[in-house]
This record gives C-alpha cells, sequence and structure tokens, in this order.
C-alpha cells in the first residue's frame, strides 16, 4: 500500500480551517502509486486530494505546483492544486510537503482492456500536453536523462546478484549502444515522462484527468511518447500495432510528428524500456523500506520490452518498426492525395 505518512487528526483539522471546507466526513489511504501518499478527503464542500511527497524537495515541490497551475490556466486536465486562505499552495507536515487538489472524477482503465477511442483520447491529450507546454518557459530539471540513468545503473550493478550476471550484460550493452545512437536534438518541451493507464482517469470515453507529474521535466516528446507506447501498446508479450496506431492517431491530431523523430522513435522506445528497468531495479536493490511496505514495481516488466526491441525475442517489433518507417512518408502522401482531390 502507497501511504508511508500517517495523517493525524490535529493536522486535518487545521487543514479544514486553513482551506475553510467544513468538517471533514471520511479519509481514506489511496493504495495506487508507489511514491507518494495520497488520501482522499471529504468533507462538507466536498472532496478533495490530500499529497505528502515523500522524496521531493521544497524546490521541486514548488515547481511542480507551479507548473499544473500554468498547465490548468490553459485547460489542460491535469490535477488541481487549491490555495489555503492565504494564497499557500503546500504547508510543511513531518518533514515534508503536503499539497490539496480538487478530487478528479473518472477511473483509471485496465491497460489490457483499453478502447481504441481512449488510446486516441490519452494520445490527444499527450499532444496537448506538448504544444501548452511550449509556453511553459521555466526550466524543470529532468532527473531522468539518459546520462542519470547510465549514473544510476552504475551505482545499483555491484548490487545485483550473481544470477543476474546475464542481464547486467543486456543492460551493459544497451547503455553502450545508445550513447552512440540516441540523437539529442529534436523537439524539446514539457513532458509527462510517466503516462501509463494508471495516470489518466476517464468517465465512459471521455478523459478527465491525466494524473502524476512525478516525473514531469523538460525532455524530448518523442520519449514521452514512446514511454506511453511501452506503457500503453505493449500486451500479452508483445506490442500491439492497433494500440500504436490508434495512440498516434490521437497524438497527430494535435501535433504532427517530424521525419527526425519517426527515424529516433525505435531508439527512444530502447532507452525509455532502459528507464524504466534501471529505475525499478535501484528501487528494489537500494532504496531502504525504513519500516514501511514499499512498493516495488517488477523490473521484468520493461526488461522484457527491451529485449523485444532488441530483436532478442519475438513481440511484434518488426510491424512496429515498418508502422514507424512509413508513417512520415504515408502521411505526406495522404495529404498529397488530398490536395489532388480539392484541385480536380
Amino acid at each position: 500500500m502507497a501511504v508511508y505518512t500517517e495523517i493525524h487528526k490535529a493536522f486535518l483539522e487545521e487543514l479544514a480551517d486553513d482551506y475553510g471546507f467544513g468538517r471533514v466526513v471520511a479519509v481514506s489511504g489511496i493504495p495506487e502509486g508507489s511514491i507518494n501518499s495520497n488520501y482522499l478527503l471529504e468533507t462538507a464542500k466536498g472532496k478533495f486530494l490530500l499529497r505528502v511527497d515523500e522524496v521531493k524537495s521544497e524546490s521541486e515541490v514548488r515547481r511542480e505546483l507551479d507548473l499544473l497551475t500554468f498547465l490548468r490556466k490553459h485547460a489542460f486536465p491535469c490535477p488541481h492544486p487549491v490555495q489555503d486562505r492565504t494564497g499557500r499552495f503546500y504547508r510543511e507536515y513531518q518533514g515534508k510537503c503536503a499539497s490539496l487538489y480538487k478530487y478528479c472524477e473518472g477511473r483509471a482503465p485496465a491497460v489490457g482492456r483499453l478502447r481504441p477511442t481512449q488510446l486516441e483520447a490519452i494520445g490527444r491529450a499527450l499532444g496537448e500536453l506538448h504544444v501548452i507546454g511550449k509556453g511553459y518557459k521555466k526550466g524543470i530539471d529532468n532527473r531522468f536523462s539518459f546520462e542519470r540513468i547510465a549514473d544510476l545503473y552504475m551505482s545499483v550493478r555491484d548490487r545485483l546478484p550473481n544470477y543476474f550476471r546475464k542481464i547486467a550484460r543486456t543492460l551493459e550493452d544497451e547503455i553502450d549502444y545508445l550513447t552512440r545512437y540516441l540523437e539529442g536534438k529534436l523537439p524539446k518541451g514539457v513532458i509527462h515522462g510517466d503516462l501509463f493507464a494508471d495516470n489518466v482517469l476517464f468517465r465512459g470515453e471521455k478523459l478527465t484527468g491525466v494524473l502524476d507529474f512525478e516525473a514531469a521535466c523538460r525532455g524530448k516528446f518523442i520519449f514521452d511518447i514512446a514511454t506511453a507506447v511501452n506503457a500503453l501498446c505493449f500486451v500479452e508479450g508483445g506490442y500491439s500495432l492497433d494500440r500504436f496506431r490508434y495512440l498516434l492517431q490521437g497524438y497527430e491530431t494535435v501535433r504532427t510528428l517530424s521525419l527526425a523523430e519517426w527515424d529516433a522513435f525505435p531508439n527512444e522506445l530502447r532507452y525509455s524500456s532502459l528507464r524504466f528497468t534501471v529505475t525499478r531495479l535501484h528501487d528494489f536493490f537500494l532504496k531502504p523500506a525504513n519500516g514501511a511496505d514499499r512498493v516495488n514495481k517488477d523490473f521484468r516488466e520493461f526488461y522484457d520490452r527491451l529485449r523485444v526491441l532488441r530483436r532478442e525475442k519475438e513481440g511484434g517489433m518488426e510491424a512496429l518498426l515498418m508502422a514507424m518507417a512509413t508513417g512520415y512518408d504515408y502521411r505526406k502522401y495522404q495529404k498529397v492525395k488530398a490536395n489532388e482531390r480539392l484541385k480536380a
């Protein structure tokens, strides 16, 4: 259960007074998530989400809240931070930052049950984030850049047990490959960095919320898309070409990928798989539990994707590569044909 910090009654009473939401009717911990402590507060004036940041510094919390406030002003469906009566967006609680958000109605879909219209909606929302985020001029440090992930792997490598030897060789080979082939000069801006199925909310076919901006930063748009593909389009041991097309179709209704981005797509998929493999290994082997039941996600989920992308096992990579290779040219061809029809 991802609730690490206990909320005391006195603190709830302080919140009720400072935010003016009246009596707290019920409080329940939210088990989803693995990093922060989240609580649902049911009050006389509606529902709110209380978050206690377990790992971020005060300056990092401030930056995230500033970004969310910017996105909300541009009607993006992200978490809605609430100010207290003095204008504060967060406060200190047990040496950590606690912030309050309006509760967003909707359900996170199971990844295996995502429908085509939902995949298109997620792709469209990601495109909107990238376009809106171009207007956000403040810098946000990328904690998961390739250089930092490579360093993170080196810090965990010697902690891996002997039976991880083959996995270690694969990861080291992948780092060496990506050092030479990752492209840095690609369109950048605000990215989500962690667009999994449990970070989106739906009411029927309508997307009501994009959650968890914990990893949001300034980064490559194509990496953000690649992470969404890895998270949403890999089912039953392989990549679904139909899911890939629905997701990209939604995205390109808002923002068109460049030829350079299509070319870089396969390597960004590989990097995204490496990033989540390494961070999950690190969390399992190096992060102390501190007496709490920490949620440790299985690194093998993304290691399996990496092996498919490296063509070490079957999993639909060839069809995906073909879609990427023709995606840009096919779109141009469609525009040409459309123009010819208009002229006829």
